[in-house]
């Protein structure tokens, strides 16, 4: 008996417990005579709008019309601040029409007007921190949500945007204290960040300032502002968060001022995702870099104005452009990033300038409207399926720079009929370079004093015809240095010298201008316990001149030969390790080295192990006389360190 008792009692205390916890504490009547629920919070201190009863079930529809919720309520003499509205607080009363939330409400609980069919409008305080899950499912007939702005600056730094598009997913109408809809937005200066979602779904917003002082404009910041026609990006700018643009339909054009931007959505998160309507954007003369993914899969882009100090066009920056049809690359610009215009499929015509240096791997794979491509005389290397897929292609043109094609840099080319080359030293090759390409089928140009080094090297002698160069044929200089034909008189090759940290160029045609490539192996980011150096730089240079046509390439290598391997050490953060500069030349089989210390033995090797000459420095200076062939690669040793160099 007892023990019945006792489970009698503990039901008992628990349905009490339960009952206390839902049901509503107080009940009073607004201003205009509308009886509103709440429960208390805080040790009564204060209040939560409520539903009827001990269950949001016990009653239905309590909630109809017009009702606003009170800043404050006077209880027993004592005044009481509203700062919640409950869970399933108006769940299923489809008799609302209209409600008035206070500034003092904070959180809006989870289906608090689940199920709120008569609902049209709602208006959500800025003083709103927390929505919860559904809390307005159901609600059909809700079309707008009204946000009242009346401190600007705080507003760029909320996240109500975000909230809003969870919990409702409607349009958000930006009302003045007055309540005239907001649709010409100027952001205070001194805001210094716009904050995720700030005006997410702002449809009327139909422009927006943005002044010099914000460094960052977060996720999903601008997401369905549709009526917004055009947006400048200032130059103080830093970082846009992911999806930041998403969704702006009436987008047109962009103007990007940002000079020192370095974050710009991702891959899979692009800042402009669905700007279907943009198809502009200017680059202003102060960039420096375009980040990487910055205008990634605007497919409407047909239009795209990069500024003369833009240096750096980041990775994927336009990847995905389908609309775009050309574009030209300034003279400031020295690389251009992977999948930089990777499935730009509109892409006819494309302009590279004569100061770039590199070229991405996969920066125009799927450009399958481009027709022709010629390469500046700056570039020396070409990355892994820069060109892949380009299946319209029918002409390439390859600069005397040209060192380096990674793998696959050409492959898929079902129309190409003629591959102009004039590397006169054949390029170092990476894998499948022409894999799937028809170049049984074209004709690949050479300088004439390489024939025969390309009619006897895979993939290049799988060439249909490899013929000659001729003054007739198109130079890659043409264009970067104008009058550089084949026929015009060429400027002299640089010497390449090195004295107290310096290289120095020098060529005999008077007036003549250097271009160089220096490029360090050991400049890399990896990871592991320990890195071999090479302490190496390989060094290219070539001349130019108006008029006349460009020098050959004269190659070095720079390295450093340690003094006394054992003392070397950091001292102060500072590598202390005393080492001579040595240069290492090559010209017709004949290996040069300057530098190394009087006595210094001076050996070269075959690439099979095979010494082929050898000599003594003596006066900082050493020759070695070889029979090996232009192209061919070979090991010098100097002294206990070992060297690579190309023989010219």
């Amino acid at each position: 008996m007892k023990k019945l008792n006792l489970i009698f009692l503990l039901t008992a205390l628990l349905s009490m417990v339960g009952a206390r916890a839902l049901a509503h504490d107080i009940e009073v009547a607004n201003a205009d005579g509308v009886t509103i629920y709440y429960s208390w919070k805080n040790n009564k201190t204060e209040l939560n709008v409520s539903y009827r009863g001990s269950s949001y079930s016990s009653y239905s529809g309590e909630y109809s019309g017009n009702v606003v919720i009170p800043e404050s309520v006077t209880y027993n003499g004592a005044t009481f601040p509203v700062t919640s509205i409950g869970e399933r607080a108006f769940y299923g009363c489809s008799g609302l029409t209209s409600i008035t939330i206070p500034n003092s409400v904070t959180s809006i609980g989870g289906d608090a007007f689940s199920g709120c069919s008569g609902l049209t409008s709602v208006t959500i305080p800025n003083s709103v921190t927390s929505i919860g899950s559904s809390a307005f499912s159901g609600c059909s007939g809700l079309t707008i949500v009204k946000v009242p702005v009346t401190d600007y600056s705080a507003f760029c730094n909320n996240k109500l945007g975000g909230l809003i598009l969870r919990s409702i997913e409607k349009p958000i109408m930006l009302i003045d204290d007055k309540g005239g809809e907001i649709k010409n937005f100027v952001i205070p200066d001194g805001v210094t960040s716009i904050g995720d979602g700030a005006f997410l779904n702002c449809s009327g917003l139909t422009s927006v300032t943005i002044p010099n002082s914000v460094t960052s404009i977060g996720i999903f910041a601008f997401r369905g502002c549709s009526g917004l026609t055009s947006v400048t990006i200032p130059n103080s700018v830093t970082s846009i968060g992911n999806y930041a643009f998403e969704n702006c339909s009436g987008l047109k054009e962009v103007n990007f001022n940002a000079t020192n931007c370095t974050s710009m959505g991702d891959v899979i998160f692009p800042v402009f995702r669905a700007c279907t309507s943009l198809t502009t954007i200017n680059i202003g003369d102060n960039v420096q870099q375009i980040p990487d993914y910055a205008f990634s899969s605007c497919s409407g882009l047909t239009s795209v104005t990069i500024g003369n100090s833009v240096t750096r066009i980041g990775n994927s920056a336009f990847r995905g452009c389908s609309g775009l049809t050309s574009v030209t690359i300034p003279n400031s610009v020295t690389s251009i990033g992977n999948e930089a215009f990777k499935n730009c499929s509109g892409l006819t015509s494309v302009t590279i300038g004569n100061s770039v240096t590199s070229i991405g791997s996969t920066a125009f794979d799927g450009c399958k409207g481009l027709t022709s491509i010629t390469i500046p005389n700056s570039v020396t290397s070409i990355g892994g399926s820069a060109f892949s897929g380009c299946s319209s292609l029918k002409t390439i043109i390859l600069p005397i720079s040209l060192q380096k094609i990674a793998g696959g840099a050409f492959s898929g080319l079902k129309s190409l009929k003629d591959f102009y080359c004039y590397a006169r030293v054949a390029p170092q090759l990476g894998d499948n370079i022409f894999e799937n390409s028809l170049i049984g089928y074209a004709t690949l140009h050479v300088p004439e004093k390489s024939l025969e080094t390309y009619e006897t090297t895979s993939p290049w002698s799988a060439f249909m015809k490899i013929v000659p160069l001729t003054d007739s044929d198109p130079d890659p200089s043409g264009s970067a240095f104008p009058g550089g034909g084949e026929g015009a008189e060429q400027c002299a090759k640089p010497t390449i010298s090195y004295h107290k940290g310096k290289l120095n160029f020098y060529s005999a045609t008077e007036g003549a201008l250097c271009h160089y490539t220096i490029s360090d192996s050991d400049i890399t980011s990896s990871y592991g316990n320990e890195v071999q150096l090479t302490v190496t730089y390989s060094i290219m240079v070539f001349a130019t001149k108006s008029g006349y046509r460009n020098s050959d390439a004269a190659t070095a290598t720079l390295c450093w030969i340690d003094v006394e391997p054992k003392t070397e050490g950091i001292t102060n953060d500072i590598a202390n390790i005393p080492a001579n500069a040595v240069l290492i030349q090559s010209e017709n089989g004949r290996i040069s080295v300057s530098g190394a210390g009087d006595g210094t033995a001076i050996s070269v090797f075959g690439t099979n192990g095979v010494k082929v000459g050898a000599a003594v420095s003596h006066s900082g200076q050493a020759v070695v006389d070889t029979n090996l062939s232009s192209g061919s690669v070979t090991i010098v040793k100097i002294g206990e360190k070992s060297v690579k160099v190309a023989v010219k």
